[in-house]
């Protein structure tokens, strides 16, 4: 079971951080199912089925610190029998399995607070903790308008717009993104989701940076919202994707190299906040 999720997790490009984590640390179970002559050669085992699920997706944080989380707990515990370990294992999981899932909601949470009746919005792309947040202020009675930039070229913008739109106190504008800087001065504040901070950098859907620069540029704060287990600090290595051309252009690309990357790298000083489900970060 570990090995073929090794290689499902290898293979994924459309699930979010937070389903690759969790698969992967059910995948773990696995262990429990399996005889070991020591405590210390199931440890070595978890170890070694834990790395090889990290280094299926290096760009993964949330699945990298769930994965040495678990690793880490169960090496710190002072365990007694194989069994005593394996039954540790499955609470740890758990643990962190509820941890995960109840993370959106929680920082969904925080980030609402601070929208207020009458705001403008500016988002980008497609974020379900932003989602969740602005979902959390509609049922509360919170009026905003929301702009939505499309963000080319999957256009998630589009699906932002089209959820937003169901909430009757939401004024929702979809833009194309070369007009950020036409409305951004209009916003109160930006909210966007992440992939991940590592250090002093915030790695997000491509097109992130130049809204956050132009953002700052004309005075309206940056709010990041995400699980906490995204942010993460050294000996992470964020490594980008290049997606398919024809994403780009249908047509053959005669003469000419379409680049396609899935993310882009925004200093954390663009960043007015970050807000998840541990806390509010002041950068």
């Amino acid at each position: 079971m570990i090995d073929e999720t090794v290689e499902e997790i290898a293979e994924m490009q459309t699930h979010s951080s937070s389903v690759v984590a969790i698969k992967a640390a059910r995948a773990l179970l696995a262990l429990s199912d399996r005889e070991f002559p020591t405590v210390e050669e199931y440890v070595r085992a978890l170890e070694r089925n834990s790395d090889a699920l990290r280094r299926a997706n290096k760009s993964h944080a949330t699945l990298q610190t769930t994965q040495r989380e678990i690793v880490d707990r169960i090496e710190e515990s002072d365990l007694a029998s194989v069994a005593e370990a394996q039954t540790r294992t499955e609470e740890v999981v758990a643990e962190v399995v509820e941890r995960v899932e109840s993370a959106k909601v929680r920082a969904g949470g925080r980030a609402a607070e601070l929208l207020s009746d009458g705001d403008t919005v500016f988002t980008y792309d497609y974020s379900s903790t932003v989602v969740e947040a602005l979902e959390v202020a509609a049922a509360e009675g919170v009026s905003l308008t929301v702009y939505c930039a499309e963000a080319r070229p999957r256009h998630l913008g589009r699906k932002m717009a089209r959820t937003l739109a169901a909430f009757e106190n939401f004024d929702v504008h979809l833009i194309v993104d070369g007009a950020s800087g036409t409305f951004l001065p209009e916003c109160d504040r930006v909210l966007v989701g992440m992939d991940c901070i590592v250090d002093d950098t915030l790695y997000n859907r491509v097109g992130t940076y130049p809204v956050a620069a132009t953002a700052a540029d004309v005075g309206v704060p940056v709010v990041v919202v995400g699980a906490e287990s995204k942010i993460v600090g050294g000996g992470f290595a964020f490594e980008n994707e290049e997606r398919s051309v024809s994403e780009v252009i249908r047509e053959p690309a005669d003469g000419f190299t379409v680049e396609n990357p899935a993310y882009d790298a925004t200093p954390t000083r663009l960043i007015d906040r970050v807000v998840t489900d541990a806390g509010i970060r002041e950068y």
